[in-house]
């Protein structure tokens, strides 16, 4: 990825230059326009993702293009002769067709000069990017600066402020129409150069919806709004080509990460809510939940490729295809949770459930079929707190650990292209090792159950693989578990700790579900020496997994100003 050289950028008064990467914008006084700073990380993130997702599609489409010239060649070579009925007579007819036309071969010395066709060479895609929020215009910019094969952008807002704001900072980065002249000598008209992004000032959705004939769709489509992009998502999922790439981030994490307004939970994502510590994760869930159920409604499903809760938002890549036969697998890739409001532990009720019916000659037949349930009783039975339901959300993978791993190798040949890579290294690392379970807990919100002294990560790590579990780490939060154990075996293992590290049950109370939780004995005694293949090793690889506080006063940013309030927040 090779940045253009840096240009002498002329800022006029009243204006700020902010340069990132290998764009700049300006800036005015009044916040007409909003920009976040912190969204750097956003930004970066999204054009790796986009460059890789580039990447895998045209490999995709140049297997399919030598598959299909391999077809036309031997279909091309088969002999015309509908007589030949055995192999002698197609090699005599074939002999006789190429040596037909060497008696009216030309001359030797005119042999030079006979014009061969040219071999067909696969030539990349080049796709179009439309960001339907896009406010300053900054992102749009750098899609079209750093994503190789961009055929153009689609920079919409509808605010008039944004719009303006939008052209000012395109013509800056000299990526608007423009007149080049004719080369010298050759007497012709000047050529008129295409913007490589062109604005649109308009509803989103309308220009989304526009584009959602087969002809007329786009390869990748960015939601980046202020808040929620429940809104935009029905409009998004028409409009992506097939196999196309859609980037969704939604900053609303007080609704969609905790208990405060499950009513606009519902109305935006179609689920409840989560009240735990892996409530992070829960909102990821309930954006692809809502991401899948929106694209099943025209046939069309997705498959995450990415899924992150970064500092106060989500931010989602997934890719749109065409299948409705795989429609039809999302019943069961779907759950809701009983959440114990005491100790945190949850159980799944999927859904539905896929079997496979073989028939005689072979053929492979999927039921799909209401699942059984429920999955407990009215109380949890590790320590009889009343249950909360959450959901229904996606219960299938939100990482796809190859596209991670390419886009991470990415990040670090090129670590100097992104100002954010030590963050992204770290990230990337730790998504890429996630176990596709659902949830993960942290070790001491368990201690805080048992009122116990909280064992290390690598101890409790260590026990779980001792026990036969699998064990990673979650990108969610910091110092954070996901296992293939269930709570009760996770208690199991506290309960065995507590054998070691006595609790004062002075200091708790009679009511209280930790009585209950001691109460049971432990199935088998955990070992809690360092297991050789523990989450915690890769530690010492020293990585970034989890942000700090980048500035001061950081988060979403206050809204813009004016009359009309913008749909975009960068």
């Amino acid at each position: 990825m090779s940045a253009p050289a840096t240009p002498a950028y002329t800022v006029p008064e009243g204006f700020t230059l902010h340069k990132e990467n290998t764009s700049a914008i300006l800036l005015p006084a009044t916040n007409d326009a909003f920009l976040n700073p912190v969204q750097e990380f956003n930004r970066d993130l999204s054009v790796a993702c986009i460059r890789t997702w580039g990447a895998v599609m045209n490999a995709e489409k140049e297997r399919k293009w030598r598959a299909a010239a391999e077809r036309r060649a031997a279909k091309k070579g088969e002999p015309r002769a509908k007589r030949a009925r055995t192999e002698e007579d197609a090699q005599s007819a074939t002999d006789e067709r190429a040596a037909a036309p060497v008696a009216e071969e030309p001359a030797a010395e005119d042999a030079s000069t006979s014009v061969t066709k040219p071999q067909a060479e696969f030539r990349p895609h080049q796709f179009v990017i439309l960001e339907a929020l896009s406010a300053t215009g900054l992102r749009s910019i750098r899609y079209a600066h750093e994503i190789p094969n961009v055929k153009y952008v689609i920079a919409n807002d509808l605010s008039p402020a944004a719009v303006e704001a939008m052209r000012r900072n395109i013509e800056l980065n000299d990526l608007h129409e423009k007149e080049e002249p004719a080369a010298e000598g050759s007497g012709g008209q000047p050529k008129i150069r295409p913007a490589k992004v062109r604005v649109n000032e308009g509803d989103a959705c309308a220009l989304m919806y526009n584009h959602r004939g087969e002809r007329n769709r786009v390869d990748v489509v960015d939601l980046d709004p202020y808040g929620t992009a429940a809104p935009f998502i029905d409009a998004a999922v028409q409009c992506v080509n097939d196999g196309g790439l859609l980037c969704v981030t939604c900053t609303d994490m007080s609704v969609l990460a905790t208990t405060n307004y499950p009513e606009k939970c519902f109305s935006n994502y179609g689920g409840a809510p989560v009240k735990a510590e892996y409530c992070h994760e829960a909102a990821l869930r309930l954006v692809l939940h809502t991401l899948a159920t929106s694209a099943a409604r025209y046939g069309r499903y997705v498959q995450p490729l990415l899924s992150l809760s970064i500092d106060f938002y989500v931010r989602l890549f997934v890719r749109v295809y065409t299948a409705p036969v795989e429609v039809k697998k999302l019943f069961s890739k779907t759950a809701v949770y009983h959440v114990c409001s005491g100790c945190q532990s949850f159980y799944e009720q999927p859904l539905g459930r896929v079997t496979e019916q073989v028939s005689q000659k072979g053929n492979v037949n999927l039921l799909f079929k209401v699942h059984t349930g429920p999955p407990v009783s009215e109380r949890c039975p590790e320590c009889n707190s009343v249950l909360h339901v959450a959901g229904p959300m996606w219960s299938g993978p939100i990482h796809d650990k190859e596209f991670v791993s390419s886009v991470l190798s990415h990040v670090e040949a090129n670590e100097d292209k992104y100002g954010t890579s030590a963050r992204m290294k770290g990230m990337l690392t730790v998504a890429k090792e996630e176990l596709d379970t659902p949830f993960y807990f942290t070790p001491s919100k368990i201690s805080s159950h048992f009122h116990c002294v909280c064992p290390s990560l690598d101890e409790t790590a260590s026990a779980l693989l001792h026990a036969g579990h699998k064990v990673s780490r979650s990108h969610a939060c910091a110092g954070s578990l996901k296992t293939t154990a269930t709570y009760a075996d996770i208690h199991d293992i506290f309960r065995s700790w507590v054998k070691t590290h006595p609790v004062r049950m002075d200091k708790v109370s009679g009511n209280s579900p930790t009585r209950v939780l001691l109460s049971k004995e432990p199935k088998a005694e955990a070992n809690f020496k360092r297991h050789p293949e523990s989450v915690t090793a890769s530690s010492k690889v020293k990585l970034v997994r989890y942000q700090q506080n980048p500035t001061p006063n950081w988060g979403p940013g206050a809204r813009p100003g004016g009359k009309r309030k913008r749909e975009g927040d960068d």
